[in-house]
């Protein structure tokens, strides 16, 4: 290959789809692939146009080498699932794994090899749009779920190349979820321990799993942005972790380390992102353009080159590309099939989470005469959420007031909007209310637009946009029974209306199946099962607010001033991470060890310790609960959270019926990273504190002795 060839595998280049500043480069991807310098396309899908455009790099330039396409494939391809972070609260990894392998075979189908997905960054911060796009607040649920989308993607890894599987990418790398105040883009100061402890899990969960790529992040890392930085890409991803893969820029990233005022000119980016450790260039041409001379001066060297156009390669020649660079354009799949269908509503209806339930409001009885549906997004199809996918501009999604009457068919249904989702107009409230006098039961349905959250869409009032809460007080005042159902991409501040309310369900965004699952929740077809994967704030000035946070001096107390605490606010959060109610009751017995005392060395070499609890169904319906291990060491040399989940289990039982679960803590669960640079993994000797419960609440406790 010539230099300029090499070059040109390292180039991504966007098609006429628009993903952020300066739309597409549709004309100039097609020169670069007639003449061999283009190694990837994004934002084109379909058979024919993928091919059309393929023909033009394998038939048309010296060396024919196949193009890579890529998609941002989050949740859903034609199929629309829920949102990643509604995912996260079926606390279920078969949900994304499900999710993954539809997306996988319609997306494949259609010509698209490369998802950037899954996105696991770990964050604390509700105002930040893309928690949307990830799996919450808590390092060990993200880390499994990353997991389980890869696999859904990519099935084993060892079959790359069959028809129904994409090539994952890990994003964004690395702590992009720690953004300050929340606004997306933003700078990200950490230290070395908790790089390691809070948001390197995820990225090596996904890379035990066998993913295909890693996607760099736009923020900096205490001061170094992440497109340049050496220590996270090379000496920890491919050096201590020893990934094959390659490091893909995020969009004009590696320009923008010019912004950061880090790289000096478009050379002088493209050299440190280059030995820093990213392989390809999305957008900006900072390799291309000044490749050769930066070789020929020697500030990039032969052999770093030659890497990052291997781990190209080897990925295209993984996926089939050499040996079939096309696809059937009799076999692309067009549409949702009914079994796709089937399980985003299967899925929406695990991931969404019952808040608030008094005196059994829900679920509703199938036999009720009237039901009048209210709120901005009674009748609206803007239910699937950011980054939805070619889908969701072709089929819509099944709205409330439709799942609704179909549900209750003998019941006369009826609708008002009230108010717009985010407008200051209260002039329809008095109509909604005189329907909700009128009505039996009152479904208010309030929430977010899929483009409140998202990439670039970070809110500093995370309350229910609009005149949404004046809407719930006046259907409140008319004294008939309601329910209020959240749609939403990010936890939100609802403590001034939660009193009024008997029920509140959290549905999120949940895809193109939207209006037929939250009826199936509405009306106890499906019992509520999922917990919430994040922590809602009681007001945005208690932001971060989250489960997992280390202890002060002076932890919280009531009856002392001088203690940590908001004078004007109750102390933690309107509803915990792990929280979520069912239809029916359980309990949950106190954990039992396998043994009470085990020794640091016992440890490292594989030895584990069983955990065992009892969770029973007292209640009189079927139902799923989901057991939570938590995990805190009192005493170590660098302070530890309060408590950390190590392990969960989603489990159905019938009224009345039992069962045993099981779970097991190994040395990663009990020890810690430390601000070792090279990676020091200290396991002390000390007690570890162990809870099992239904939430980060948990209050059945035993403690583990490591000698």
């Amino acid at each position: 290959m010539t230099v300029e060839e090499k070059l040109g595998q390292l180039q991504q280049m966007s098609w006429t789809g628009d993903s952020g500043p300066g739309g597409g480069q549709t004309d100039q991807a097609e020169k670069a692939a007639r003449t061999g310098r283009l190694g990837s396309v994004f934002n084109i899908y379909g058979a024919k146009h993928t091919n059309d455009l393929q023909r033009l790099a394998v038939e048309e330039s010296r060396l024919g080498i196949p193009l890579l396409f890529g998609l941002d494939v989050i949740h859903g391809f034609w199929t629309t699932f829920p949102i990643p972070l509604a995912q996260a609260s079926s606390f279920d990894p078969a949900v994304p794994r499900t999710d993954g392998e539809v997306a996988a075979a319609e997306a494949r189908s259609n010509g698209v090899r490369w998802t950037f997905a899954p996105m696991m960054d770990v964050t604390h911060e509700p105002r930040w749009g893309r928690i949307a796009e990830g799996n919450g607040e808590d390092p060990y649920l993200t880390a499994t779920f990353a997991a389980a989308k890869t696999r859904g993607f990519q099935g084993d890894g060892t079959h790359l190349d069959a028809h129904d599987r994409l090539a994952a990418c890990a994003k964004h790398f690395v702590a992009y979820g720690g953004a300050e105040g929340g606004r997306d883009y933003n700078t990200v100061d950490t230290s070395e321990a908790h790089l390691r402890n809070h948001y390197l899990p995820p990225f090596k969960a996904a890379l035990d799993a066998g993913v295909a790529t890693v996607m760099a992040s736009f923020n900096t890392v205490s001061g170094v942005p992440a497109h340049g930085n050496r220590h996270t890409l090379t000496d920890i991803l491919k050096g201590e972790w020893g990934f094959d893969g390659f490091v893909v820029s995020d969009y004009t990233g590696i320009q923008e380390l010019i912004v950061h005022g880090f790289a000096a000119d478009g050379a002088d980016a493209g050299r440190l992102a280059l030995n820093a450790g990213v392989d390809m260039e999305m957008v900006s041409t900072n390799l291309t353009d000044h490749g050769r001379q930066l070789l020929k001066s020697g500030r990039i060297t032969a052999r770093r080159l030659d890497d990052a156009v291997s781990r190209i390669l080897r990925l295209k020649f993984r996926l089939g590309l050499f040996d079939n660079p096309y696809v059937d354009e009799d076999a692309a799949v067009t549409e949702p099939t009914q079994q796709a269908r089937a399980a985003a509503r299967a899925t929406a209806a695990r991931s969404m989470v019952l808040l608030k339930n008094d005196r059994g409001a829900l679920p509703l009885h199938p036999g009720v005469g009237s039901i009048t549906v209210v709120g901005p997004f009674a009748n609206s199809t803007d239910l699937q959420g950011t980054w939805a996918g070619p889908g969701a501009g072709t089929f819509p999604a099944v709205t409330l007031l439709a799942g609704i009457k179909a549900a209750a068919p003998q019941a006369e249904v009826t609708s008002v909007t009230g108010v717009n989702a985010d407008g200051t107009d209260t002039s329809g409230i008095k109509d909604a209310a005189a329907a909700a006098r009128a009505a039996d039961v009152t479904v208010v349905v309030v929430g977010e637009p899929s483009a409140m959250s998202g990439e670039a869409s970070s809110r500093s009032d995370i309350t229910l946009p609009g005149a949404q809460e004046e809407l719930i007080t006046s259907i409140a005042a008319t004294g008939k029974p309601f329910v209020v159902v959240l749609v939403n991409g990010r936890p939100l501040t609802i403590g001034g209306w939660l009193d009024s309310a008997p029920a509140v369900l959290e549905a999120w965004h949940p895809g193109m199946e939207a209006g037929n699952a939250v009826a199936d929740i509405l009306f106890g077809t499906v019992d509520p099962g999922g917990k919430l994967p994040v922590s809602f704030p009681r007001t945005v000035g208690q932001v971060p607010i989250h489960y997992n946070h280390e202890n002060t001096g002076r932890p919280y107390d009531a009856d002392n001033k001088y203690t940590s605490k908001y004078l004007d606010l109750p102390d933690g959060p309107q509803f915990p991470f792990g929280h979520g109610l069912s239809y029916t009751t359980f309990t949950i017995g106190d954990p039992v060890l396998s043994t009470r005392r085990i020794s640091s060395r016992a440890l490292r070499k594989g030895d584990t310790v069983e955990v065992k609890v009892t969770v029973r169904n007292t209640g009189g319906r079927a139902g799923d609960e989901v057991v939570q291990v938590y995990l805190h060491d009192p005493v170590a040399s660098i302070v530890q959270p309060v408590r950390r989940l190590r392990g969960f289990r989603r489990v159905s039982l019938a009224p009345s019926k039992s069962t045993t679960v099981r779970f097991r803590l190994a040395a990663e669960d009990l020890g810690y990273w430390t601000h070792d640079t090279g990676g020091q993994f200290e396991l002390e000797a000390g007690d570890i504190d162990i809870y099992v419960g239904n939430s980060s609440l948990a209050t059945g406790k035993t403690t583990l002795t490591i000698t």
